[in-house]
């Protein structure tokens, strides 16, 4: 049975993962959800106006007092820049089964903090929330996302043809990929 805990903070070597703020309207913006290279890789469109992240933000932040509601954004702890976000969704209680997805800026893609961010959220679904097992998912033509779920452990399932339409009104292709507790936990 999955034990929720909402969005507690989780740090790493070089990260805190927290809740994000409604005050962060702007860094979201201009860090990573109004660049067009971060949303190719996303379902929605870059964001045209700062308006736009307001009001995304004021559904996240208003679902924080919900203990089923994980959504972290992700700070580096040496400058306190906001850098990405990351979450766990889609809970099935029937399985103890959740998703993850992840974006992080331009400037901060190769540096490993996609990898060190996703560490922590497995580790913390799998020792503390008792998640059965954790997917996730990437356009084929982003492989670099591959590498981070496969760098924690992840395995590549499949490939499901189509199984998104980005704001382009393109189809991708994505690669599914799962990573189990007790394949974790050894």
């Amino acid at each position: 049975m999955i034990k929720f805990s909402g969005t507690p903070v989780l740090e790493t070597d070089r990260l805190l993962l927290r809740p994000l703020k409604q005050s962060e309207t702007q860094s979201i913006f201009d860090n990573w959800l109004s660049d067009e290279r971060v949303a190719d890789n996303r379902v929605n469109a870059a964001h045209t106006s700062v308006a736009q992240t307001e009001e995304r933000l004021k559904k996240i932040v208003s679902q924080y007092e919900d203990q089923e509601f994980c959504y972290w954004g992700i700070e580096l702890k040496e400058t306190g820049e906001l850098i990405g976000e990351i979450d766990l969704y889609d809970f099935d209680c029937s399985t103890d089964n959740c998703e993850v997805s992840y974006s992080l800026g331009f400037k901060w893609w190769n540096h490993g903090y996609g990898t060190e961010a996703l560490q922590a959220v497995v580790e913390f679904g799998f020792r503390q929330m008792n998640i059965h097992k954790v997917s996730a998912a990437h356009n084929t033509d982003n492989p670099a996302s591959g590498r981070i779920m496969a760098k924690v452990g992840m395995k590549q399932e499949g490939v499901i043809r189509h199984m998104i339409r980005n704001a382009k009104n393109q189809y991708k292709d994505c690669s599914v990929y799962g990573i189990l507790r007790e394949d974790y936990l050894i």
